[in-house]
């Protein structure tokens, strides 16, 4: 398996006006609980020498632009080519149960919605809404670097851990929720939940059918009938008699 020779691209361009980095050296970023949970789920599932070169990247304003929206960032970032690359960082959007989940845990934690208007990000929130797998982050680039994730999308995490550090909610948006629709989902009142009746003692069962009853004689072939009657009698008499007994029994049924 061959590898791009990196060298011939030489040193990375200057940017002017590029996205500034709070952090000037080390290996800290984010000053948040958030921020820096969000770049330890990336630096879990992440290449180590690609989030070092990352870093740099990041720090000496190599990431010209981005654009932060509903499950994604797409950012300009300044390599050795003359034209910028352009990298992503996808994080899979809550669905379903888990906004259910995330909802119910808002409103039943008193305080915590005030708290998250107010431009925090309580911890409790943080196995619902931080990516805990590799299957939920995803990371692409324009540049020849196969690298999972590459500098270049490296350098963008780190930019993007600065700016939840001053807009926890987007971290809501990377994961596809918009405030005003938790804040409307929490506000409002869940449904009750059906009782448990396991034995039906309280259960509303429909009435049982009622079918229209009528005798098995008017339903036969009245020449049939008489016919196998014959068959097990000895005369025309004891079937007669037979026939009477059974519409009888059917009328006693009719009781």
């Amino acid at each position: 398996m061959s590898f791009p020779d990196f060298s011939e691209f030489g040193p990375r361009r200057a940017v002017k006006g590029a996205v500034p980095a709070r952090s000037r050296g080390g290996a800290a970023f984010a000053r948040t609980w958030w921020g820096r949970a969000f770049l330890g789920a990336v630096e879990q599932v992440a290449d180590a020498g690609r989030l070092t070169r990352g870093r740099s990247y990041a720090r000496s304003g190599q990431v010209i632009s981005y654009r932060l929206e509903s499950g994604a960032v797409t950012a300009e970032v300044q390599g050795s080519q003359p034209r910028p690359f352009i990298a992503v960082l996808t994080l899979r959007e809550l669905r379903d149960e888990r906004l259910d989940e995330l909802a119910d845990l808002v409103r039943s934690t008193p305080g915590m919605l005030g708290e998250i208007a107010a431009g925090t990000l309580p911890q409790a929130l943080a196995p619902l809404l931080l990516p805990t797998t590799a299957s939920e982050l995803d990371f692409s680039c324009s540049c020849p670097d196969s690298g999972w994730p590459c500098k270049h999308v490296a350098a963008v995490c780190y930019v993007v851990a600065e700016r939840l550090d001053e807009h926890p909610d987007d971290l809501l948006t990377l994961r596809g929720v918009a405030l005003d629709d938790l804040i409307g989902q929490v506000q409002r009142e869940p449904a009750p939940a059906d009782p448990v009746d396991l034995y039906g003692d309280t259960t509303a069962w429909p009435a049982l059918p009622a079918p229209a009853y009528r005798a098995a004689p008017e339903d036969l072939d009245a020449m049939l009938l008489r016919q196998g009657l014959r068959m097990t009698a000895e005369d025309e008499q004891v079937a007669e008699s037979g026939l009477r007994q059974l519409r009888a029994l059917y009328r006693a049924l009719e009781t």
